[in-house]
């Protein structure tokens, strides 16, 4: 912290990567790129309008309604009180020990996303789940809404977790340029999502490495329905959204009919494409997934999917999945159908071929690093075994005691009383937000831990002011990234900010939990004890790291753990010998054919890929709702962070609201009128920018702005997720299903 008159400048970390802060009095002042990043984002530009912005929680504060009556109507609408700390915390614990004691355990729900903090320590997911279990534990959930339905699909393919295979399976981009020489990206691979990464990542390199694959002569071909989905210069292969799995068929059915495809590959490394070839030659069902079949569903020319198929079965060639392809209804066949298709071409364990997944959907893909963990505050045993699928939390709250099925099993939504969240805000991961602010209505009690008034913490009924990670000291280091920092407390905490740790703290010696959670330490404790293990740790691997004063003293350092030549995924030694590196699949290889997922019985995902439409896309387009709408990640910031302070910028907000001149022609609609965007689900107001750049048909309306009010008939900042359908991929991934919307816009004339 600076004293007063003094402007103090140290570097930090955060998801986007480290930058410099000028620190004056108690005050963030100004931010500056940090000096080794080749391409920095622009995100931190705002942080010192949102940290101090007015929008802060100042003190802990009481939902009225449930202070004085415990009514749980008026959530979003109350007004609050605001109380001392010592009376807030003790409401607090005998809340949660009301609810442990009527209910259970299982009637608690630990909410995180995750992303609260880049430090190791100050982790609010971490935070809240040891929490919750050295009281005796809290129902938990699977996945994440950016890759569940890939975690549940995936591991029945090659066996493997899905994340490892994701950070620690993959090609890195020096491979991938040595080696590939043709990239075909489905979803593209956007540099503006690799900003962000769990954790930071200090040097942008995305678009860099997309610069000496064109200098190399790599073809790149994005397919998708967006231009800007892929660097400049990237070939753009315009697809209708929904519809990736019926291409990849077309292109299967070219290799098989004209003899490309890799037999010897396919007989030595995969199970069950005896049983997948006759629905692709249409032996089963008379319907050959040929290119003039595929055509007219996905809005590719016949004659381009052949030559494409072609081309990618005599050239070493990279398949690469967005993770937005997993997240709309029947996510789970493109990813599935993906990895048929890199079997047949045959070149799967070879350098720069076969499939990979989420290249740049954060910053750390594709980067070859030496395995060193980063450190991990330990969350205790949960002893209450009930999760459910990440994006099922409206389903839980409005269903309790309802069957449904997930990765075959059949379970039951358990009956929640008690949400506690932290490190996160489900107003802006969730789908059809209208529906959840309902559902939101049911449990008891609602207790977050948040910085800032988001839309979560207006319909909380206990609010705790948690500090930013620019008010506390921690340690960043991920497994992504190849730098350590130490994090200085830059500012003492705004108003009344507590951290995580101090708040659970509180509320576990309340609870006769303290010295389970605490173990006896302060903050400052477990940074050093962590920080000491993760020491030890990397002196075992044959790295030299300072202790925590002389991190401290270098406030950041890069790691020697960069991997040398071509990384070797465990995928080679496999394709060498199959028998000798089976796969941990039921039957030791790529499974094409799936006999577990085919014993579950489900319609809606068989024993093997399929072409299943979806119920909202293009191909069933009604007057009402014409127009596709696909909910990128927003480029200006992680997910909704730090959107408190740009939504003040001018003209930032409504959101804005990417059309193709044709339908927005049609309209009457020219770049920066207002507009409508609609459905039977809700609304919300955008502003129009017209752009060839995307397919006809489609539109592209970022998230990442605030839920507004509920009671009003228009979401006023452009939140898609009002728009979005909540309902799962499958009865297999019960992933989130949010690329799969239909909508309809209009001119918003006389609003502003």
């Amino acid at each position: 912290m600076a004293d007063a008159g003094e402007t103090v400048t140290r570097v930090t970390s955060s998801h986007w990567g480290a930058f410099e802060v000028d620190v004056a009095g108690d005050r963030i002042v100004a931010t500056r790129p940090f000096a080794a990043d080749p391409a920095p984002p622009r995100i931190p530009d705002i942080l010192p309008a949102a940290v101090h912005h007015r929008s802060r929680v100042a003190r802990p504060a009481i939902r009225r309604g449930w202070l004085e009556t415990r009514r749980r109507d008026g959530r979003g609408s109350d007004d609050f009180v605001d109380l001392p700390w010592d009376e807030a915390l003790d409401i607090a614990a005998e809340e949660i020990d009301r609810v442990r004691r009527e209910h259970g355990n299982a009637a608690i729900f630990g909410g995180s996303y995750g992303w609260g903090s880049a430090g190791r320590f100050h982790h609010a997911q971490s935070q809240v789940h040891r929490f919750l279990n050295s009281i005796g534990g809290y129902v938990a959930s699977f996945g994440s809404y950016s890759t569940g339905c890939a975690q549940a699909i995936m591991p029945h393919v090659f066996g493997v977790d899905f994340l490892t295979l994701l950070y620690e399976h993959q090609d890195g981009w020096q491979t991938i340029h040595d080696h590939t020489e043709t990239l075909v990206m489905f979803g593209g691979i956007n540099p503006k999502n690799a900003q962000v990464s769990m954790g930071g990542i200090t040097e942008h390199e995305t678009a860099g490495w997309f610069d000496r694959f064109a200098a190399k002569g790599m073809r790149r071909i994005n397919i998708g329905p967006q231009r800007g989905d892929a660097p400049e210069g990237c070939e753009w292969l315009p697809l209708r959204p929904g519809s990736d799995t019926a291409l990849m068929l077309a292109l299967a059915h070219v290799l098989e009919t004209e003899g490309l495809a890799d037999r010897e590959f396919l007989d030595r490394c995969t199970s069950g494409y005896d049983r997948f070839r006759p629905y692709l030659t249409g032996a089963t069902d008379g319907v050959p997934k040929d290119p003039d079949w595929a055509a007219p569903i996905c809005g590719v020319a016949a004659a381009t999917i052949r030559d494409l198929a072609r081309r990618m079965a005599a050239t070493r060639t990279l398949i690469t999945v967005a993770w937005s392809l997993q997240r709309a209804e029947h996510g789970e066949q493109p990813y599935w159908m993906s990895a048929v298709l890199a079997a047949m071409l045959g070149q799967i364990g070879l350098p720069g071929g076969g499939v990979g997944y989420g290249y740049g959907a954060i910053g750390g893909v594709g980067k070859s690093l030496i395995g060193l963990r980063g450190m991990t505050l330990p969350q205790l045993r949960n002893p209450v075994d009930e999760t459910i699928p990440v994006a099922r939390i409206a389903d839980m709250l409005r269903h309790p005691g309802q069957p449904y099925d997930f990765n075959g099993r059949r379970k039951v939504y358990p009956d929640i009383r008690l949400v506690y969240w932290a490190g996160g805000n489900p107003y802006h991961h969730h789908q059809d937000l209208n529906a959840l602010h309902e559902a939101w209505q049911r449990p008891d009690t609602i207790i977050v831990n948040e910085p800032w008034w988001t839309a979560t913490a207006k319909r909380a009924d206990i609010v705790f002011p948690a500090t930013t990670p620019y008010e506390r000291e921690d340690v960043g280091r991920t497994n992504l990234d190849d730098y350590l920092f130490h994090m200085p407390r830059l500012i003492p905490p705004v108003g009344q900010a507590r951290d995580d740790y101090a708040i659970f703290a509180g509320l576990a010696g309340r609870l006769d939990a303290g010295e389970i959670f605490t173990e006896g330490r302060s903050a400052e404790d477990w940074i050093a004890h962590l920080y000491a293990e993760y020491r030890e740790l990397a002196a075992g691997a044959g790295i030299d790291v300072p202790d925590l004063e002389g991190l401290r003293a270098a406030n950041w350092l890069r790691l020697p753990i960069r991997a040398e030549g071509p990384n070797r995924t465990f995928f080679a030694p496999f394709r060498d010998d199959p028998a000798a590196c089976p796969l941990p699949t039921p039957s030791g290889q790529i499974e094409i054919f799936s006999e577990v997922i085919d014993g579950f019985g489900y319609d809606d995902c068989p024993g093997h890929p399929v072409w299943l439409p979806p119920s909202e896309w293009l191909g069933a387009a009604t007057a009402a709702a014409p127009l596709h709408l696909v909910s990128p990640q927003p480029g200006d910031k992680l997910h909704s962070q730090l959107e408190c302070a740009l939504a003040d910028m001018p003209g930032a907000r409504p959101e804005t609201l990417v059309i193709n001149p044709a339908d927005a022609g049609a309209r009457g609609i020219g770049s920066g009128d207002l507009l409508r965007v609609f459905n039977a689900r809700g609304a919300c107001r955008a502003r129009a920018l017209v752009s060839d750049a995307i397919l006809p048909g489609v539109v592209a309306l970022p998230t990442g702005a605030w839920f507004g009010d509920p009671g009003g008939n228009l979401d006023p900042d452009g939140n898609p997720n009002v728009l979005t359908r909540d309902r799962g991929t499958s009865r297999l991934g019960q992933g989130c299903s949010a690329h799969t919307a239909l909508v309809e816009v209009a001119r918003l004339d006389g609003a502003g």
